[in-house]
């Protein structure tokens, strides 16, 4: 026995399958969406900058130039400066600057030094979390009672690496700074 649909039934299931077709064919060809690259290697000189002196000199010049302003140091090696400095922009929020520098040796040695920094932004929010106590009765079971009291916790939003030109400029600028009182006073 042979069913037959009705021509208007056959009409009806064309126009309902064929756009889901249609965006079935779609999905498999579709390209992959992906996020931006924000990553890009050039020649610019945010990060280093070639400085007169030997790399210990320059070290030296940069560990001076981030305690002047307010930094703790976390980690220092003659060739290695880690600093970190909080700021509190509202009640409700905290960052956290890193400071790392790198001083390499360039040629000639001991004349020229290849001094890089990089600066990390870590933002973190004021996070509330109502607490609540469970009470354990034999026989019956356990009651859990809601309070009005909150914890309170600091939680990381973001992190970011600062990539404001000025802030690098300035921050080379003071190093120079620091260098040539170093000099003068040898």
């Amino acid at each position: 026995m042979v069913y037959r649909m009705h021509p208007l039934w056959r009409c009806v299931a064309w126009i309902l399958a064929a756009p889901l077709a249609l965006a079935l064919t779609g999905c498999a060809t579709a390209p992959p969406v992906l996020p931006p690259l924000q990553e890009k290697f050039g020649s610019e000189e945010t990060y280093s900058r070639l400085i007169p002196g030997s790399a210990t000199r320059s070290c030296e010049a940069a560990r001076r130039a981030l305690l002047s302003q307010g930094y703790i140091l976390v980690n220092t090696k003659p060739d290695l400066i880690d600093a970190k400095k909080s700021f509190q922009p509202t009640p409700e929020a905290q960052q956290e600057m890193m400071i790392r520098v790198v001083c390499l040796p360039d040629t000639p040695p001991e004349q020229w030094s290849l001094v890089f920094v990089t600066a990390i932004k870590d933002t973190y929010a004021l996070k509330k979390s109502a607490s609540s106590a469970s009470v354990g009765l034999g026989g019956i079971g356990s009651v859990s009672l809601p309070f009005s009291s909150s914890n309170e916790a600091l939680v990381k939003v973001g992190s970011e690496t600062v990539s404001l030109e000025t802030f690098y400029d300035s921050f080379f600028d003071l190093v120079r700074r620091y260098l040539a009182d170093n000099t003068q006073a040898e």
